[in-house]
C-alpha cells in the first residue's frame, strides 16, 4: 500500500488544512483511492469551493424555468408541452495542452450534459479566446480547436450555429475554449440524477475506460506552469461516432419506464457522477471495480474512479429492468455492464478483489466540501489597482473610412468564415439563421425557434467588472432581440484567474454583481453555468492573468418563424435608423463616449477609458420597441451596436447584403465618438416605409420609460460603399485575416 507523504498530498491538489480536514472526515489516514477521490471532488472544476459562496446571489428563477442551476444543464418551458435544456462549459486547460482534443472532448462533455437529462441536442455554439497572432503556438492553437470543434459536433451531428472568437496578449499562455449546446425535450420528460431506491442497480454504459484524462480535473484547477507540455496524459480523448451512439441508445432506454437516474461521467469520471448522484438522492453507493468495463490490462480502482475516458454513462435502473436496458446498449455496439448498487449507508464503498478499496461518508466529499469566503478588493480598491482612468483627451479621427478599413481587418472583428465554414450549420434541416446577431434554429415540427447568442467584452470586464458584467448579460439581451426573439434565460462560463489573489477575486465578485442586477432588471434568469479558474500562465511565452471572461449564453424564443429578423440590408431606398435612449442625441460631457473601445485600441494603440455604461432600464425597454417594431412588420432588418460602433455595425450589414449606404454624422459628436463609440442600448434598423413608422410613433407610447427610447434617422440603404470605402475594398479588408493568416 503506498504510504501517504506531504509530497503526495501536494501532488493531488490538496492543502495541508484541506488534507487536515480529510483526515477529520474519514478518522484515519486515507488511502491513495481515497486521496485522488478527495483531490478530484474538492477541486475547484467539482467544489466550486472559491466561488459557490457568491453564485447563490444570482437571480435562478422565473415562471418559465423548470430546473435552475445544480442538475447536468437548465431547463425552460417554451410552450406546447416541450422544454429547452442547455448549458455551456469549459474547457481551457486540455485545449491549450493538446487543442483538437481538449476541444473536441470539450463538445462531447456538454452535449452529453444535455441529453443526460432526455433531450435531443439541437444546437450548438461557442465562445472562443486567443492571443495574439505572432505568438509562436498561436496558429497551432486556433487550427486545432476550430477542427476539434467541428470534428466532433459535425461527427455527432448536431449543428454549429453561434459563436464569438477574440484575441488579445492575455490569452498567451491560456486560451479559453467555452462550448455550449441547446437541446429539446417533452416537458414532462425530464431525467435528474438523484440516485434512490435502496438496492436499485446502478448501471455503466458506454465506452470502456481507459488511462486517458486521470486527473483532468485537478488539471484544470490550477494555473500552468512551464510544464504545461508534460500534462498532455491528462487531456481524454474523444469519439464522436461512439457519442452518437450512446446519445441514440440514451434517448432510446427513456422512453421506458427503466431510469430512475441518470448522471454522465464527465470531469472526475466515475467518481464525480457516483457521488453527485447518492447525495442528490441522499442515499448510499457500492461499486464493484472489478465489473467496471476497462480497455487497458491491470486497471487500478484509482485510475478506474479517476479516469475521464469519454463518451461513458451513469445510470440507476428500477430492478427488473437491466436485461431490457443491456438489449438495447448491445444493440448500439455500446458496453453494458451492473457495476453496484444504492445504499442507505451514505457511504460510498468501493471492492475490489473481495476487498473494500475505499470507505468515505458522502456528506465531507460534497454537501460539506471546502468552501472559501476569499478576500477581494472593493469596487474602489479594484478601480486603483486596475489603474483605469478616464480618457484626459478625446483622440481625433481624421478619416472614419479609413478607420474603417482598419478595424473591419483587425483579429476581433474580421470575418469569422474561415472558422464557420469549418463547421457543419445545417445538419438536421431546422438551422433558419447563422452569421447574424443569433443563430436561430427551428423547433422541429413546429413553426417555432430558438435563438441562441454568447456573448462577453473582457476589456470591459477588467476595467470595471461590474459594469462589464452587466453588459455582458445585456449584449446577449440585445443579440436576442435583435433577431425577433423574446429573451428566456442565460448559461454562463465564468473564466478567472487565481481567485487566492484578491484582485482576481474581486473580478469575479464584481461581474457576478452586475450580472445579477443585469439578470433581475431584464427578466433574464441564469440557469446553469460552469467556473473555470485559475486561468493564468508563464508556459510559452505566455503572460499571467487572462482577462476576466464571464462568457455568456443567451436562449430565446420566436413564436412564429415567419417574424425572425436578420441584419442584411434588404432593399436600396430603405431608410437607416439609430434606435437608442433620447438623452445620447448629445454627448455626455462628462465621458469620452470611447472608453475601452476597439477604436481607441486598434487605431490609436491605446487601451484605456472607462467601459461604457449599461442603462438596464434603457436595454429592456429598447428591447421592448425592437420586439415592437419586428412584430408589426415596420423594419426589415436589424442589428445591435456593440465591438466597433455605429460604422462596424453599418459595415456588417453592408457587407452582408451586397448593398452600401448613404449615412450622416450627428455634428453634436466627434467623429470618432458618433462612428465609432460603443454606447450600449442601441441597435440599427432599416426602414422600408417610413409613413407608417411615423404614423406608428405618432400614437406615442405606453408610458414614461419607453418614451425614453427614440429613433434617428442616420441614413439610407443603396449604393456600393460606405463611408466613401467601395464595398469591395472593405469585403477585402475584413476577409484578410484568416486567410493570410492560416493559409500564409
Amino acid at each position: 500500500m503506498t504510504a501517504i507523504t506531504p509530497e503526495i498530498v501536494e501532488q493531488h491538489g490538496l492543502s495541508s488544512e484541506e488534507y487536515e480536514r480529510v483526515l477529520h472526515a474519514l478518522g484515519r489516514e486515507p488511502n491513495l483511492v481515497e486521496l485522488g477521490i478527495f483531490s478530484v471532488m474538492w477541486s475547484e472544476h467539482c467544489s466550486y469551493k472559491s466561488s459557490r459562496l457568491h453564485l447563490k446571489k444570482l437571480p435562478t428563477q422565473a415562471p418559465w424555468v423548470i430546473c435552475g442551476p445544480g442538475e447536468n444543464a437548465g431547463v425552460i418551458d417554451i410552450g406546447d408541452g416541450q422544454a429547452a435544456i442547455f448549458k455551456m462549459e469549459s474547457h481551457n486547460h486540455p485545449s491549450y495542452i493538446e487543442p483538437y482534443q481538449g476541444a473536441a472532448t470539450g463538445v462531447g462533455g456538454i452535449l452529453r450534459d444535455v441529453f443526460t437529462m432526455g433531450a435531443r441536442p439541437i444546437a450548438n455554439a461557442n465562445a472562443l479566446r486567443f492571443g495574439r497572432r505572432d505568438h509562436p503556438k498561436m496558429k497551432h492553437l486556433v487550427q486545432g480547436v476550430v477542427a476539434g470543434i467541428g470534428g466532433y459536433g459535425n461527427c455527432v451531428g448536431v449543428p454549429t450555429v453561434a459563436g464569438e472568437t477574440n484575441f488579445h496578449p492575455a490569452y498567451d499562455g491560456n486560451i479559453l475554449v467555452n462550448a455550449m449546446t441547446v437541446g429539446i425535450a417533452d416537458a414532462d420528460r425530464i431525467f435528474y440524477s438523484a440516485a434512490t431506491g435502496v438496492g436499485n442497480p446502478i448501471v455503466y454504459v458506454g465506452s470502456k475506460t481507459g488511462r486517458d484524462g486521470i486527473h483532468g480535473a485537478t488539471m484544470a484547477s490550477a494555473d500552468f506552469g512551464e510544464d504545461a507540455e508534460a500534462k498532455r496524459p491528462t487531456v481524454q480523448v474523444g469519439d464522436p461516432f461512439t457519442e452518437k451512439l450512446l446519445i441514440e441508445a440514451c434517448l432510446e432506454l427513456m422512453a421506458t419506464d427503466a431510469i430512475v437516474a441518470i448522471q454522465d461521467m464527465g470531469a472526475a469520471g466515475l467518481t464525480s457522477s457516483s457521488v453527485e448522484m447518492a447525495t442528490n438522492g441522499k442515499a448510499g453507493i457500492r461499486l464493484n471495480m472489478n465489473a467496471v468495463p476497462c480497455r487497458e490490462t491491470g486497471m487500478t480502482p484509482y485510475e478506474m474512479m479517476l479516469s475521464e475516458s469519454q463518451e461513458r454513462m451513469l445510470m440507476v435502473l428500477k430492478p427488473g429492468k437491466e436485461a431490457m436496458a443491456e438489449a438495447i446498449f448491445r444493440k448500439w455496439e455500446l458496453d453494458f455492464a451492473v457495476i453496484g448498487e444504492v445504499t442507505d449507508t451514505g457511504h460510498m464503498v468501493l471492492e475490489f478483489n473481495g476487498e473494500v478499496v475505499c470507505d468515505i461518508p458522502l456528506g465531507p466529499l460534497a454537501a460539506d466540501a471546502p468552501l472559501y469566503d476569499r478576500p477581494y478588493l472593493s469596487r474602489e480598491e479594484y478601480k486603483a489597482w486596475a489603474g483605469v482612468k478616464p480618457l484626459d483627451h478625446v483622440p481625433v479621427c481624421e478619416d472614419p473610412g479609413a478607420d474603417l478599413l482598419k478595424l473591419m481587418a483587425s483579429p476581433d472583428l474580421a470575418s469569422r468564415r474561415w472558422i464557420a465554414e469549418q463547421y457543419d450549420s445545417q445538419v438536421g434541416g431546422d438551422t433558419l439563421q447563422t452569421g447574424g446577431d443569433a443563430g436561430v434554429v427551428r423547433v422541429h415540427g413546429t413553426n417555432k425557434a430558438l435563438a441562441i447568442s454568447t456573448d462577453c467584452t473582457p476589456r470591459y470586464v477588467f476595467a470595471d467588472p461590474y459594469e462589464g458584467g452587466k453588459q455582458a448579460i445585456a449584449e446577449a439581451f440585445r443579440n436576442l432581440c435583435a433577431v425577433g426573439a423574446r429573451p428566456l434565460a442565460v448559461t454562463n462560463c465564468l473564466n478567472f484567474a487565481n481567485p487566492q489573489r484578491p484582485e482576481i477575486m474581486a473580478q469575479l465578485v464584481h461581474a457576478l454583481e452586475g450580472m445579477g442586477d443585469a439578470c433581475r432588471a431584464l427578466d433574464f434568469p441564469i440557469v446553469s453555468g460552469n467556473v473555470s479558474l485559475y486561468n493564468e500562465s508563464k508556459a510559452t511565452g505566455g503572460g499571467s492573468a487572462i482577462l476576466p471572461t464571464p462568457a455568456i449564453g443567451g436562449v430565446g424564443i420566436i413564436e412564429d418563424i415567419s417574424q425572425m429578423m436578420t441584419m442584411r440590408f434588404k432593399a436600396a431606398g430603405d431608410a437607416i435608423y439609430l434606435v437608442g435612449p433620447e438623452f445620447w442625441a448629445r454627448p455626455d460631457p462628462t465621458r469620452s463616449h470611447l472608453g475601452q473601445s476597439l477604436w481607441l485600441r486598434e487605431i490609436k494603440g491605446i487601451e484605456g477609458g472607462r467601459t461604457p455604461p449599461t442603462d438596464l432600464t434603457i436595454e429592456r425597454n429598447a428591447g421592448e420597441i425592437i420586439r415592437e417594431l419586428i412584430a408589426d412588420g415596420l423594419v426589415n432588418a436589424v442589428h445591435d451596436l456593440s465591438d466597433g460602433g455605429l460604422a462596424v455595425a453599418l459595415a456588417e450589414m453592408a457587407l452582408a447584403s451586397g448593398l452600401g449606404a448613404d449615412v450622416i454624422a450627428n455634428p453634436e459628436y466627434t467623429a470618432a465618438q458618433w462612428w465609432f463609440g460603443e454606447d450600449q442600448g442601441r441597435y440599427l434598423v432599416t426602414v422600408p416605409d417610413v409613413a407608417a413608422l411615423n404614423a406608428q410613433m405618432a400614437k406615442g407610447t405606453r408610458d414614461d420609460e419607453t418614451a425614453q427610447i427614440g429613433l434617428q434617422r442616420v441614413g439610407t440603404v443603396g449604393g456600393d460603399s460606405l463611408l466613401g470605402v467601395p464595398l469591395t475594398d472593405l469585403r477585402a479588408a475584413h476577409e484578410s485575416f484568416f486567410k493570410d493568416w492560416m493559409e500564409g
